[in-house]
């Protein structure tokens, strides 16, 4: 991010950030200034996050491409770490204020091009899910004695499912006007991509998947059926995917892997993969090993890195 001060005042920012394993939570107090993202600092850096932040004294103005949106006190506004963008931040009665949060794009359980459709949107933070994210961040930036670093963890998920919650509401008022059909296949792309994301946790069942949704599981079944697949024969083929991917990159026990990917017994894993692939995983590693090409040993000279 580039940051120049406005011409009319002195540089002046605080910011403090509290680290939840891969969330970031931050406040700022500062003086009129112009935030950048430029095309430039992309190519050198992207973390591949999104942050939203609140706006609690002062106003900022944003734009992006051809488009332009104007935020007060108490709105929300999301960034992508992958869009170039301006913000002019200004105030008229002292410093401006803000808190906000910055979280990798795989811990959004929704489809990156919809949640696209949230960037530079202003959303308030006086009611709904607005309000329970910001009241989260405004809690947890006034008072961390209370908690534990092993909470940080769990920290970090539900801050993660607030965020995911908030670009869900927004893309749900979107969707009310398109076609019913057209709605159950954005539904079923949102359900995929969480499916995606929880591979590794053998309590992904019907039902969790359901209620992450809120919906049934006589409806999950119907959603999935439009592509002629039961859910969790989907989550299975994807499991096993994985599985067979890291067998041919990784040389890690075969259980580790199975267990990696949510299966929590090696015999069913085993079978599983027999029947999908024609050979048990053990010999498909082998397969793969001897299929592959020797390459030529090439010497490397380490260095120091340097970071944008």
């Amino acid at each position: 991010m580039c940051v120049s001060r406005d011409r009319t005042a002195g540089f002046a920012v605080y910011q403090r950030n509290l680290h939840f394993d891969a969330v970031r939570v931050w406040t700022m107090t500062f003086q009129p200034m112009v935030f950048q993202r430029t095309a430039t600092l992309i190519s050198q850096s992207d973390p591949e996050t999104y942050r939203v932040g609140l706006l609690l004294s002062g106003a900022m103005q944003r734009s992006w491409g051809r488009q332009e949106a104007n935020y007060g006190k108490y709105e929300l506004h999301a960034d992508d770490s992958s869009q170039p963008f301006e913000l002019r931040v200004r105030s008229t009665h002292g410093p401006i204020s803000c808190v906000g949060i910055e979280i990798p794009k795989k811990q959004v359980t929704l489809p990156r091009g919809r949640a696209d459709r949230l960037i530079g949107r202003p959303v308030s933070a006086r009611n709904g899910i607005g309000a329970l994210l910001a009241g989260a961040l405004l809690h947890l930036t006034t008072d961390t004695s209370v908690y534990r670093p092993t909470d940080d963890s769990r920290l970090g998920a539900i801050l993660g499912d607030l965020v995911s919650a908030l670009f869900a509401h927004v893309m749900e008022e979107d969707d009310r006007g398109l076609p019913p059909e057209t709605r159950r296949r954005t539904l079923a792309l949102r359900i995929q991509q969480f499916i995606r994301q929880h591979l590794h946790d053998p309590q992904l069942t019907r039902d969790t998947i359901a209620a992450a949704h809120h919906i049934s599981t006589s409806y999950l079944h119907r959603l999935f059926q439009d592509d002629g697949i039961p859910v969790m024969a989907w989550v299975r083929h994807q499991r096993l995917e994985r599985a067979r991917n890291d067998l041919a990159l990784h040389a890690m026990p075969v259980h580790e892997i199975a267990a990696r990917w949510g299966f929590t017994c090696h015999t069913d894993f085993t079978r599983a993969f027999r029947t999908a692939y024609g050979t048990p995983p053990r010999d498909y590693r082998q397969q793969k090993l001897h299929t592959q090409p020797t390459r030529p040993s090439v010497s490397r000279n380490s260095g120091a890195k340097t970071s944008a």
